[in-house]
């Protein structure tokens, strides 16, 4: 008896390691930092960037309140708020913790 289970469960397991889904991302993760020196106030953020952005609670990352008609989101690792059609307001470095806590160096 002992046997035949030794005999089935490398099938099994490896049939098993095959079959499971790939868990690849769509999109590359917004939290990794990337570098974008072009991203400055009055500049525009491409569409794709800003699409692909996560949209971010002002109040829970201690960043200023955006005014109307503008929105904080985490893109490659920075807080970008801009404006519904990609102007650029403010820009800064999300900390590496989780992106809990506002970077006290840099100032809104």
């Amino acid at each position: 008896m002992n046997r035949m289970i030794k005999a089935l469960a490398l099938p099994v397991l490896a049939v098993a390691l095959t079959s499971v889904p790939s868990f690849s991302q769509d999109h590359p993760d917004n939290h990794a930092y990337k570098q974008h020196s072009e991203w400055k106030p009055g500049a525009k953020i491409a569409q794709d960037d800003w699409n692909r952005g996560d949209k971010v609670d002002y109040k829970a990352h201690h960043l200023r309140k955006p005014t109307e008609g503008h929105e904080w989101r985490m893109v490659d690792g920075h807080y970008v708020m801009a404006s519904q059609d990609g102007h650029i307001v403010s820009v800064r470095p999300a900390p590496h913790n989780n992106h809990l806590k506002s970077p006290d160096e840099h100032p809104q």
